[in-house]
């Protein structure tokens, strides 16, 4: 899990890197919650996705936002932070250009990050959307959605209302050519304080399922 240093928009950006296994090998890229709540690439959830991909075979890059940590620059509302995400993949593609697949996971703010970056990006061809702030953001960027993914929401979130994710996941479902999966984890807070074990198990369940050989979505 070696420290990294790479160029952003605003100067240099922080981050932890596993490099890939094999040649080949997809990269996941995490993105954490709001700076201005204190998310930091050191987030709990953050780290345990860190891990799920390293521990799949993945080449995995999670650093901190512009303003974060060692990271140069200051928030900028989702626009410098967007541009920080692409930047931070651009790096991990130019000292692993054979992969071919790329995921995004984002947590709340992460992944509101994580949505625009795939509209961005058409290497993204999976994602997954940790309690996504729909009641906080436009998320009607998403016209349409590129790529199958997964959001999973706490029930007992009172930062984002459950209703607004799923009305969002809705909408997505009526797209061809993307099949979107949508959990909702009981009991769990924005923060899944007591529920970080069953988040996780929607996480793997969902890998296990996309990344069978036989599975359907590609």
């Amino acid at each position: 899990m070696p420290a990294v240093i790479f160029p952003g928009p605003e100067g240099r950006l922080e981050g932890r890197f596993a490099p890939p296994p094999r040649p080949r090998a997809p990269v996941a890229m995490i993105l954490h919650p709001h700076s201005q709540g204190g998310g930091t690439m050191n987030d709990r959830i953050v780290q345990r996705l860190y891990k799920t991909f390293v521990d799949r075979g993945f080449a995995v890059l999670r650093f901190n936002f512009r303003g974060v940590g060692r990271s140069q620059g200051s928030f900028d509302n989702g626009i410098g932070e967007l541009s920080d995400a692409a930047a931070a993949l651009d790096w991990v593609q130019s000292i692993h250009q054979e992969a071919q697949t790329t995921w995004v996971a984002g947590v709340s703010f992460g992944a509101l990050i994580g949505m625009q970056l795939l509209m961005r990006r058409p290497e993204v061809r999976g994602f997954i959307s940790i309690a996504p702030p729909a009641n906080m953001y436009d998320f009607s960027f998403l016209a349409p959605c590129p790529a199958s993914g997964i959001f999973i929401q706490g029930a007992a979130d009172t930062v984002v209302q459950p209703q607004a994710v799923t009305k969002l996941v809705e909408k997505l479902r009526t797209q061809k050519h993307i099949t979107i999966h949508h959990e909702e984890i009981p009991r769990a807070n924005h923060f899944f304080e007591n529920e970080t074990d069953e988040l996780m198990k929607s996480v793997d369940n969902y890998l296990d399922f996309r990344l069978d050989p036989s599975c359907p979505i590609r």
